[in-house]
C-alpha cells in the first residue's frame, strides 16, 4: 500500500492546533505515517515558547513522526544547538537529528528514503544576514545539483520559499491573489528544481493555499505537482494541511510514471533562468574589458557544446565527462574546463560573480585564451606533469599550500589537514599525482608504512592511537591518507561507531582482521580494481574496514570525518569548511607539531 503522508505550512509554534488537526485527520482518513513541515517551525512570538517547550520536554506527546526545515523563530538556536551535541545525532544523518521522541530536523540539504519514498529537502532560508542557523549557503545547493544527476525520481521535494515563476503557464483564475509579487520567492529554488524534477514540491513562507496543476519537465517523462501551504491557524482560514499518498516512483512502471493529466501544463522554468540573467545583467559593470572578462562564458553570446542550457554543467568540469552525455541540459564548455583546471572558481565562471567574497578559496580572473592554448599543447606533450600543475596536492603544483607541511620524504609527504578536526590531523599525501595509496610500487609503501609507523609512535606518546581512513576514487583525485589521533580510551569504540554508521547508510564493513599493515594493504589492493570506488579504515590493531561502493551509490565524500567528528562529541567539526583556520594559526599549528614530532620523523 502507498505511504500516506501529511503535509503543513509554516507551524509558528502552534503545535497544539497543528496536532489537534493531525489526531482529526487520523481519525477520518488515517492512519497516516508521516507529517512533513514547510516554513517557519518555531514560534515568531515568545508568547507561544511555552506551549512549544511542553512537545520539546515530552510534557506533550507528538502523535506522528514529524520532519521539518523551518529552523528558525523564537528559541530555535538553544533547541537546534542542543540537538547538535546530542551523541545521539553524531555521525551522518541525512535522515534528520532528533530534537525529542518524533520530531526529526532535517538539516542544510540532503535525501533519504521515507516508507520507500525519496525525499529531498532545502533548509532554512535564503539570506545573507550570516545566522548560524535558519538559512541555507551554497554549498546546500551544490549539494543538491549533485543530486540531480544522481539515478532515479525524487518523489518530495521540501523548500521553505517558493520556487521565482512558478506561476508561469498556470491557470490566473486558480493563482491566489497577492502571490505574484517576489516577495518569499527564491530563484535558486526554482533553479533546483527545475534541476532535480521531483514529483511532488512543497514549500510554505507565503502564508496561503495554493495547488498548481501539474507540470510536465524537460528532459523528463513524469510531471511535477506544486503546493504552496498556509500557516498553521492562519485568520484567513486558508488550508494549512494537506494530504498525499503517492506510490514511490522506484515500485511504479514506464506507463504510470509517464501518465499525464489532462490539465497539465508546459514547465514554468522553462524562461526563468533567462529571467534571473537580465536581473543580474542590471548589476553588471559598465566598463566594456570587464564586460567582456565577466561574461565570457554568456551562452547567449557564445553557444558551444551538445547542451541546450544556459548553465555550466559542473560535472563536466570537474570530471572531463558527463554521464547524461548529449541529453545534459547544461553546457559542456572545454574553455571553461580549462579554466576551472587553472583554479578558476565555478560560480565566477557560471554567473560571472561570486557571492562568497573572501571566503572563497578559488581564483575570480580568468587565464586568457593565448594561454590556454599554450596549457593545451604542454598538457598534449607532458599530461601528468601537467596535472601536478593543476593539482591542490602534488608538491610540485604552484597551488599547494606548503605552509601546511610538516614532513617530506622521496615519495610521500606529510602535511596538517586544511581545516583539521584536531590539531593533529595529519594527510599522507605521494608527492607525484597518484589517485591512491595502493597503487604505488613496493619502494614507495614502504615508506609509507614508515611515516604511519611514526605517526603511530608519535600519538602513543600522547597518550592516543591513530585513525588512518582514505576514499579512493576511480575518477582519479590524488590520494591522500587522512590521519586522526583520538584518546586511547575511545580507539576501542571506533569499530562500532564505523559499522553504526555504515548500517545507517545501509551497508555493512568488510573486515580483514589482525593484519599485519604491509599484508593488509595487499588485501586492500585486491579490492581496489578500477571500478568501483573504495573507501577504508585501519584501526588501531591493525584490522581494516573496507567498503567497495557502487557506482550510484550515495556515499558521503566527508564520511570518515563524520564519523570520528560524532565519536569525538564534535558534530560541528564534521565539515571541514566549519574548522577553516588563519594562515597565521594554521603556521603556528604546524610549527607546534614538527617540534613535537620531530623526535619520531622518519625524515630527520
Amino acid at each position: 500500500m502507498a505511504p500516506r503522508i501529511l503535509l503543513c505550512g509554516d507551524v509558528l509554534g502552534r503545535l497544539n492546533q497543528l496536532y489537534k488537526r493531525v489526531i482529526s485527520a487520523n481519525k477520518s482518513a488515517g492512519p497516516f505515517d508521516a507529517l512533513l513541515c514547510v516554513g517557519q517551525f518555531f514560534p515568531d512570538s515568545p508568547d507561544q515558547r511555552d506551549e512549544f517547550t511542553d512537545y520539546i520536554e515530552g510534557k506533550s506527546e507528538i502523535p506522528i513522526p514529524t520532519y521539518f526545515i523551518g529552523d528558525y523563530g523564537v528559541g530555535a538556536a538553544k533547541v537546534l544547538l542542543s540537538a547538535t551535541k546530542d551523541p545521539g545525532n553524531q555521525g551522518f544523518k541525512m535522515d534528520g537529528l532528533k530534537i525529542c521522541s518524533n520530531l526529526y530536523w532535517l538539516k542544510g540539504s540532503g535525501k533519504f528514503a521515507l516508507h520507500g519514498l525519496s525525499v529531498a529537502y532545502l533548509s532554512g532560508r535564503q539570506t545573507s544576514s550570516g545566522q548560524q542557523y535558519g538559512t541555507y549557503g551554497q554549498d546546500d545547493v551544490d549539494a543538491l545539483r549533485a543530486l540531480a544527476e544522481e539515478p532515479g525520481i525524487v518523489d518530495i521535494f521540501l523548500s521553505n520559499e517558493w520556487p521565482r515563476g512558478v506561476t508561469n503557464s498556470a491557470a490566473p483564475d486558480a493563482i491566489p491573489p497577492g502571490i505574484t509579487h517576489a516577495s518569499g520567492d527564491d530563484s535558486s529554488v526554482a533553479e533546483l528544481v527545475a534541476e532535480i524534477k521531483p514529483r511532488y514540491h512543497i514549500a510554505g513562507f507565503k502564508g496561503v493555499f495554493y495547488s498548481r496543476e501539474p507540470y510536465s519537465n524537460v528532459d523528463a517523462v513524469h510531471v511535477t505537482r506544486f503546493f504552496g501551504l498556509a500557516s498553521v491557524g492562519n485568520k484567513d482560514k486558508q488550508k494549512f494541511i494537506h494530504a498525499i499518498s503517492p506510490t514511490p516512483a522506484c515500485t511504479m512502471s514506464a506507463s504510470e510514471i509517464n501518465m499525464k493529466p489532462p490539465n497539465t501544463t508546459i514547465s514554468p522554468y522553462i524562461d526563468i533562468e533567462e529571467t534571473i540573467r537580465s536581473e543580474e545583467a542590471k548589476k553588471r559593470p559598465v566598463d566594456s574589458s570587464l564586460d567582456a572578462q565577466y561574461w565570457r562564458y554568456d551562452v547567449k553570446r557564445q553557444k558551444q557544446g551538445d547542451g541546450d542550457g544556459d548553465k555550466l554543467c559542473f560535472k563536466y568540469l570537474s570530471s572531463g565527462s558527463c554521464p547524461r552525455g548529449e541529453k545534459c541540459h547544461f553546457r559542456h564548455d572545454a574553455d571553461a574546463r580549462e579554466q576551472y583546471l587553472r583554479g578558476v572558481c565555478f560560480d565566477f565562471l557560471n554567473k560571472g560573480k561570486c557571492e562568497r567574497g573572501p571566503d572563497c578559496q578559488f581564483k575570480h580572473n580568468l587565464v586568457e585564451k593565448g594561454e590556454i592554448a599554450l596549457n593545451r599543447r604542454r598538457r598534449s606533450d607532458a599530461g601528468s606533469a601537467n596535472r601536478s600543475k593543476e593539482c591542490w596536492f602534488c608538491l610540485s603544483s604552484p597551488n599547494v599550500e606548503s605552509d601546511l607541511i610538516v614532513s617530506v620524504g622521496e615519495h610521500f609527504y606529510c602535511a596538517l589537514a586544511k581545516g583539521p578536526l584536531v590539531d593533529d590531523h595529519m594527510l599522507i599525501l605521494p608527492i607525484e599525482h597518484s589517485p591512491s595509496t595502493l597503487s604505488l610500487p613496493p619502494e614507495c609503501k614502504r615508506e609509507l608504512c614508515r611515516f604511519q609507523s611514526s605517526l603511530r609512535m608519535y600519538s602513543k606518546n600522547q597518550g592516543k592511537e591513530i585513525i588512518f581512513f582514505e576514499l579512493i576514487s576511480k575518477r582519479g583525485t590524488h590520494a591522500n591518507l587522512q590521519a586522526v589521533p583520538v584518546l586511547s580510551s575511545k580507539a576501542t569504540a571506533v569499530k562500532n561507531i564505523f559499522s553504526l554508521a555504515a548500517k545507517r547508510l545501509g551497508f555493512e564493513f568488510e573486515t580483514i582482521q589482525d593484519s599485519q599493515s604491509s599484508e593488509g594493504r595487499k588485501l586492500l589492493k585486491e579490492h581496489s580494481n578500477g571500478k568501483f570506488s573504495l573507501f577504508y579504515v585501519e584501526l588501531p590493531d591493525g584490522t581494516l574496514l573496507l567498503h567497495s561502493i557502487e557506482e550510484n551509490e550515495n556515499f558521503p565524500v566527508q564520511f570518515g570525518r563524520e564519523v570520528l567528528a560524532g565519536l569525538l562529541k564534535m558534530p560541528e567539526k564534521a565539515d571541514w569548511r566549519n574548522c577553516k583556520l588563519s594562515k597565521e594559526e594554521e603556521v603556528k599549528l604546524v610549527e607546534a607539531f614538527k617540534n613535537q614530532f620531530k623526535d619520531f620523523d622518519p625524515n630527520q
